[in-house]
């Protein structure tokens, strides 16, 4: 039973998609709280579907259990457990906590909590074909959008978002104020209409419209000059190419010989590189060549974003003297300042390393958790694309490579600590693990449905009065 509670909570999560990113990514504190009451709407959707319906609706995903983890982790690190002896003659207020910024964790775990809140009603209210297929075109569409979006406004206003806000001190694309966060963003989205059209999922009279809207997507990646971005690219691609099952009869199967399997490979790796080209040629036309400076120049000493080996060196002082916990959720602006050797040159908020980051704020469990959720999330994600759903299979190999673009990109940047791209990756995130609720029957399983609903449906031709009654009934 679909309750109308339950397609409200469907609906605030694909207006959570659109307006997390609008709105800046989500990065201030009045969109933090906008963002933060939507999740308490959806918890009181939840709360009367399950009355209406009589049953609470819960995912059994085992890709919660990380984040639960994660939520408590952060819970420990406020205790009062360390010893505030080296807190410094000029601290009024030792602090006692694990955190070195126990304000810093309680924020961050309000937003881990509107996150796993967002994340489990995915995964329990994405329950249908028909909520799959608007989930993955809300996406696809809104993600091309924002592409025209960055690009216009690249043309326009560079130094601008929306045409009305300047941001001096950084470089901004489309509504995010970090262009490598709207790379980001333009990973995930250009992954499930691109996993679609390499699983052969779309029919041939829309097939244009999805290429160009990938097209568009990946040149306004590419226009953004993130180096990560671009690398990220290349590697989502190689991975659908790689992974990409192209339909083949069983008997077909056994008989391929290895010289049609190596031009299968070839095939492949030509599609990959005409992809790569044509983003490439498309971003040139639209931004020129310094669209590509930044990946084949020189970089740029003004660039804020530069000097990542000390920031990465800094961050390894950090882990190695908080090895097992970390500093606390948030903490890395502060612990960072205690460990800098250049005497606060720079003020830093993020490692630039995701997973450097993870490891310095949660330590060796944080770190044991977010390989636990990456493990699951492919392990899964393989295990939803064996089937005869076409459309099923092209969203979980997109997904896939949408959320393996954004784990490389995690490499260099911090992606995934802005909450837009931290929404967009869990809700993919669901759409490649969700079990078979959501795959459509096979042709030849309906054909079989509907020949036993046809056998057990009662004849009445032969017997009938003139009333046209059973004449069973008449007696």
């Amino acid at each position: 039973m679909r309750t109308l509670a339950s397609r409200f909570i469907v609906l605030v999560l694909c207006i959570a998609i659109v307006l997390s990113a609008l709105a800046y990514g989500t990065v201030h504190y009045w969109s933090l709280a906008l963002f933060e009451l939507g999740a308490c709407g959806v918890v009181l959707l939840w709360a009367v579907d399950a009355w209406r319906s009589r049953t609470l609706r819960i995912s059994r995903s085992i890709l919660q259990v990380p984040l639960i983890g994660l939520l408590l982790l952060g819970l420990v690190q406020l205790l009062p457990l360390r010893s505030p002896t080296g807190a410094g003659v000029l601290s009024s207020l030792p602090v006692s906590s694990l955190s070195l910024d126990p304000y810093s964790t309680r924020l961050a775990l309000v937003s881990i909590v509107a996150l796993v809140i967002y994340f489990a009603a995915a995964l329990a209210f994405i329950d249908s074909p028909k909520r799959l297929r608007l989930i993955v075109r809300i996406v696809t569409v809104f993600g091309f959008l924002l592409a025209l979006l960055g690009i216009i406004q690249n043309f326009t206003s560079p130094n601008k978002i929306f045409w009305l806000k300047e941001l001096p001190q950084s470089l901004p694309f489309g509504p995010f104020y970090n262009r490598h966060h709207f790379a980001g963003y333009m990973e995930l989205t250009l992954a499930l209409p691109l996993g679609l059209l390499v699983s052969g999922a779309i029919e041939s009279d829309k097939r244009p419209l999805y290429i160009f809207a990938v097209a568009m997507m990946g040149i306004a990646l590419i226009m953004t000059g993130s180096r990560g971005g671009m690398i990220s690219l290349v590697a989502e691609v190689v991975f659908l190419i790689a992974f990409a099952r192209f339909r083949r009869n069983d008997e077909a199967q056994h008989d391929v010989e290895k010289s049609s399997r190596a031009r299968s490979a070839l095939t492949r790796v030509g599609l990959a590189l005409a992809l790569i080209l044509v983003l490439v040629g498309g971003a040139v036309f639209f931004g020129g060549e310094a669209a590509l400076s930044r990946l084949v120049g020189t970089v740029n000493s003004d660039d804020p974003t530069t000097g990542r080996a000390h920031f990465w060196s800094v961050t390894l002082d950090i882990i190695r003297a908080h090895p097992v916990v970390g500093t606390g959720l948030g903490s890395y602006g502060l612990a960072y300042t205690q460990f800098d050797s250049r005497n606060g040159e720079f003020r830093l908020e993020q490692a630039h390393n995701d997973y450097l980051q993870v490891m310095s704020d949660a330590g060796i469990i944080g770190v044991g958790l977010g390989l636990f959720f990456i493990v699951v999330l492919f392990r899964k994600g393989f295990a939803r694309r064996e089937t005869d759903d076409l459309f099923r299979r092209g969203v979980a190999t997109g997904a896939m490579a949408g959320c393996f673009a954004v784990l490389v990109h995690s490499l260099f940047d911090f992606t995934l600590h802005t909450t837009a791209n931290a929404l967009l990756f869990l809700t993919v995130a669901a759409l490649a693990t969700i079990n078979g609720r959501v795959e459509q029957a096979s042709k030849s399983h309906r054909r079989r449905h509907r020949h036993r609903k046809l056998i057990k449906q009662p004849d009445f031709s032969g017997a009938r009065d003139g009333a046209g009654v059973p004449s069973s009934q008449s007696r």
